[in-house]
C-alpha cells in the first residue's frame, strides 16, 4: 500500500465522497502501464493506467472517469512507479 493521494477534485465511489485514495501494489501478472520509447523516452499509457487505478484503489471504473486530469496524472504515475527499478538497484553495464 502507498501513502493516501490526496485528490484536488472529490470523486464519488460506492455511494461515497472521495477525498484521498489509497493505491494497493500491483501483481507480478498485471502488465505495465507505461511504456519506454526508442529514444529511452517513457509515457504513461493512460487507458491501461486507469485500469489499474480502479483495480488498485479499489474503485469502479466511473470513479476514476470523475478524476481531475491533475488527479489522473498523479494517480498514474504513482502506479507507474511500482514497476520502476530505482537507478540504485539496476545493474552496471
Amino acid at each position: 500500500m502507498t501513502d493516501a493521494i490526496a485528490l484536488n477534485t472529490p470523486i464519488q465511489a460506492h455511494g461515497e465522497t472521495l477525498t484521498e485514495l489509497t493505491l494497493r501494489r500491483p501483481t507480478a501478472k498485471e502488465a505495465l502501464p507505461y511504456k519506454i520509447d526508442a529514444d529511452q523516452a517513457v509515457s504513461l499509457d493512460l487507458d491501461v493506467a486507469a485500469k489499474y487505478i480502479a483495480a488498485c484503489a479499489e474503485i469502479p471504473p466511473s470513479s476514476v472517469d470523475q478524476l481531475d486530469l491533475a488527479d489522473l496524472n498523479t494517480l498514474a504515475w504513482q502506479v507507474a512507479g511500482f514497476f520502476m527499478v530505482p537507478a540504485s538497484k539496476t545493474l552496471a553495464a
